[in-house]
């Protein structure tokens, strides 16, 4: 069963991490829609997998890589950016990797999506950008990673409007247990969801929760949720 709960704020507290797991850099609602500048470049294997462990991807080319100065330990992933090219032109990419080479505010597109700002022969432009909310389709998802089983279980976000911060879980939806998002996009309990359907609930950037029940941890199974974030 899926449940949006209401919008909690900065208020929101999440469960505790798993002991002996290490905090990951937190975001905040302050960062959706800040205006940042810089210059984008493109890759020629854009193909929308990477560091934020997603499925290529190759008919979509509006997709970009995130310099390390913002990546924020893979929290940005699946985030939405609205770009502004130097001609004025408009451009919304989602996140699907990182860029450990860029300098602070460079995006490195496709080159398709580059071409839409630019000519490609130019190679680098100065732009403006935003993390804004994605337009998405249909609920959540999630996918249980290679590997995963009762005793080490880790989780993934998709098909999201806004970055989720926090994962928990719980076996019976009364008590919750943290995890830790690690930086290649999933969030780990290294103790395990135990066996048999678990409940999970989902916090946005925004302090938006989502609740729903799972099957049972098999590794790469994806799964849809019950709602999206507002």
């Amino acid at each position: 069963m899926g449940l949006l709960l209401g919008c909690s704020g900065s208020g929101a507290t999440p469960g505790s991490a798993p002991s002996g797991a290490s905090p990951t850099q937190v975001i905040t609602s302050v960062d959706l829609g800040q205006t940042h500048t810089g210059q984008a470049t493109f890759y020629t294997t854009a193909d929308g997998s990477g560091a934020c462990s997603y499925d290529k991807n190759p008919a979509d080319p509006n997709i970009a890589a995130l310099n390390i100065s913002d990546w924020a330990g893979s929290a940005w992933c699946g985030a939405c950016v609205d770009i502004t090219g130097p001609m004025g032109d408009k451009l919304r990419v989602r996140i699907v990797d990182e860029c450990p080479d860029c300098d602070p505010g460079q995006l490195d597109l496709h080159p398709d999506a580059f071409a839409k700002l630019a000519p490609t022969s130019e190679g680098r432009i100065d732009i403006t950008w935003s993390f804004v909310a994605c337009d998405v389709t249909g609920p959540v998802t999630y996918k249980y990673k290679d590997g995963s089983n009762a005793y080490w279980t880790a989780l993934q976000v998709g098909n999201s409007r806004l970055p989720v911060t926090v994962l928990e879980s719980s076996p019976d939806g009364s008590t919750w247990k943290g995890t830790v998002r690690q930086d290649y996009n999933y969030f780990l309990d290294d103790q395990g969801f135990g066996s048999g359907a678990v409940h999970v609930r989902i916090t946005a950037l925004d302090g938006q929760m989502l609740e729903d029940t799972l099957p049972a941890v098999q590794e790469l199974l994806v799964t849809p949720g019950h709602a999206q974030f507002q």
